[in-house]
């Protein structure tokens, strides 16, 4: 006959919150490790490999040999994939907490939906051909639709369904918009054609100028929101009863997604999988806290980002294959093992 052991016992087998807090600020600084290392190796391959010699000249005593060069146009794209990485998982993680649906992305309330509709318009019928046009066409897109999903989902009596509802039907909308309009119009097809698949390549310091702003803006907000968004975790009730601001935290949260996954999808076009695949796994090693999934998804979403552009270098060289269908490539079948497991679960 098996004894429970004492609740004694169980409490000093159990791991120490100090104990936790230590493995998990471990995984954080490994993480970033290997971040780092991801970050050199898309500085170094490409069509031509750069030694490790020839990233550490160009990087920090840059005397304009060929190599140099390629380290800036590179340094550029690799920033870039950092940023909008990060901007994707935190996207991602914090509309997994709003809608309690850990299998929820950006895509889900019509933020890259609102993106790509602004941007095909600026194409069509204003005529703009530059990224940095794209740019605030696509960032003011993904507001426009944030704010309406924020307004059709109930606005202050918004609920996690509602939201999801909203989002799902103007996505539906608008992406037939979008095709109507590509089809019609030849030239907005062969522009619109390389944005929509998401890539890195055209990363310049003017783009990143002007999207790090909104960077900074939606990732402090996000990570502000990590304690309510944990009360909220736990229902509405309870949520209230620990003093958290329900239509604040919301409208906030749907704020920070918005200005997130905007000025990443603005400035690389729609990238799939990212803002749902990490903070998803995330969780299933860091548990539903928030203060952890926040920073792990910040620092891992760039890995799969930047890993996904420096694989889409080599397959086909000399070619180039777009970080969008690489990570779609990958996300497709991760995605329905995340669903396959998840079912599972609940039976």
């Amino acid at each position: 006959m098996l004894v429970d052991s004492p609740p004694e016992q169980r409490a000093a087998t159990a791991p120490a919150p100090s104990s936790r807090r230590a493995v998990r600020s471990l995984g954080l600084l490994l993480s970033a490790a290997v971040l780092a290392l991801v970050a050199m190796a898309s500085i170094a391959i490409g069509a031509k490999e750069l030694s490790l010699e020839q990233v550490w000249h160009g990087l920090f005593t840059s005397t304009g040999t060929y190599g140099d060069v390629v380290v800036d146009e590179r340094l550029s794209r690799t920033l870039l994939g950092l940023l909008a990485g990060a901007a994707l998982g935190l996207s991602g993680a914090v509309l997994q907490a709003l809608t309690r649906n850990p299998l929820a992305d950006p895509g889900l309330l019509g933020i890259n939906a609102g993106a790509s509709a602004a941007v095909v318009t600026a194409i069509t019928y204003f005529g703009v051909t530059s990224l940095s046009g794209y740019v605030w066409f696509a960032f003011f897109g993904a507001a426009a639709v944030g704010a309406l999903v924020w307004f059709l989902g109930g606005s202050r009596g918004a609920t996690p369904v509602r939201l999801a509802l909203a989002g799902t039907a103007i996505s539906a909308a608008l992406y037939g918009y979008v095709q109507a309009v590509m089809i019609m119009d030849k030239a907005a097809l062969g522009r619109m054609r390389f944005w929509t698949v998401g890539s890195l390549s055209s990363a310049t310091d003017s783009t990143i100028a002007q999207v790090l702003p909104f960077f900074a803006v939606g990732t402090l907000l996000a990570l502000a929101l990590a304690r309510p968004l944990n009360a909220m975790s736990m229902g509405d009730d309870t949520a209230k009863a620990l003093g958290a601001h329900l239509n604040r935290t919301r409208a906030l949260s749907m704020l920070a997604a918005t200005v997130l996954c905007g000025a990443a999808t603005a400035a690389c076009g729609p990238i799939v999988f990212v803002g749902l695949m990490v903070p998803h796994v995330v969780r299933s090693f860091t548990g539903p806290d928030m203060r952890w999934i926040m920073p792990y998804a910040a620092v891992l979403s760039p890995v799969l980002l930047l890993g996904a552009d420096v694989v889409g270098r080599v397959v086909v060289r000399p070619s180039e294959l777009q970080v969008g269908i690489v990570t779609a490539l990958v996300g497709g079948p991760v995605f329905i093992f995340l669903v396959r497991r998840r079912r599972t679960a609940q039976l």
